[in-house]
């Protein structure tokens, strides 16, 4: 049965018989879901929500008041091609927020799980979101970008297509992302640029001091050495063995845009 017997409809909601809605999820007023949706288990959408075709959503996902899912890619080259948004579990969408399915054939916009979006953003087609990121308000992240594990981008934020946030980067607010963030560091500025460690984000994710060490140490072979940015990894790599410093060496690498410098 595609509705759990167990599921909470509203008399003025609009499901259609095909969308898949798991046990002890609640469907407030006047949402809409149509065909080819899937919602698991113990999720809430409040009311006002949309969640269009092509879209599944995990267990215990919070949608609040008039929010779209799965909206069509606020891209030219979109031709109403079925693609896909896919949503983990233990997500916070607050209210007014968009996020679009993927724009090419086949393609996915993907959010991993315990992510906290903040009121009034979008976050666009092709993107991916990893775990325990927060968007605060106003944000919006364009497409075909990446944001990694426990980043917190503030309020106000504009990302470039394209862009990479690294893992537990924190952006402050009414900054413009045009190049690559590596991970651990504060970011701020109109383009945003590297102010120092994400010392309060690392704490509370549980690093030791001998952790925060190593990523102090990497951030001044980085930004402070006056390095090129090849020999300043080389340093990182061979003076730096543990796993966060080689996350960092590898996302620095691995950046096609090019990474934000002082």
């Amino acid at each position: 049965m595609p509705i759990d017997p167990s599921a909470y409809i509203a008399r003025t909601a609009v499901v259609h018989p095909d969308a898949v809605i798991g046990a002890q999820t609640r469907v407030g007023e006047f949402c809409v879901v149509e065909s080819d949706v899937v919602i698991g288990a113990d999720c809430l959408l409040e009311p006002y929500v949309f969640v269009k075709r092509w879209t599944t959503l995990g267990d215990r996902n919070e949608i609040s008041a008039c929010t779209a899912l799965g909206t069509d890619p606020l891209d030219k080259a979109f031709h109403g091609d079925r693609s896909y948004l896919r949503i983990g579990n233990d997500n916070k969408i607050r209210e007014h927020y968009s996020i679009s399915r993927g724009t090419k054939p086949e393609t996915e916009t993907v959010i991993g799980d315990g992510n906290f979006f903040m009121t009034s953003g979008h976050f666009a087609h092709n993107s991916i979101l990893g775990n325990n990121a927060v968007i605060a308000s106003c944000s919006l992240v364009a497409g075909y970008c990446t944001v990694e594990d426990q980043a917190f981008i503030s309020g106000g934020v504009v990302v470039h297509q394209y862009s990479k946030i690294g893992r537990l980067a924190m952006v402050a607010g009414n900054s413009r992302v045009n190049l690559d963030l590596p991970p651990f560091f504060t970011y701020h500025g109109f383009d945003a640029v590297p102010v120092g460690l994400n010392t309060i984000g690392m704490r509370r994710a549980g690093f030791t001091l001998a952790e925060l060490n190593e990523v102090k140490a990497a951030y001044k072979l980085l930004y402070k050495s006056k390095l090129k940015l090849e020999d300043a990894l080389a340093r990182i790599e061979a003076e730096l063995k543990g796993p966060h410093a080689e996350h960092l060496v590898r996302f620095v690498r691995g950046s096609e845009r090019g990474i934000a410098r002082p």
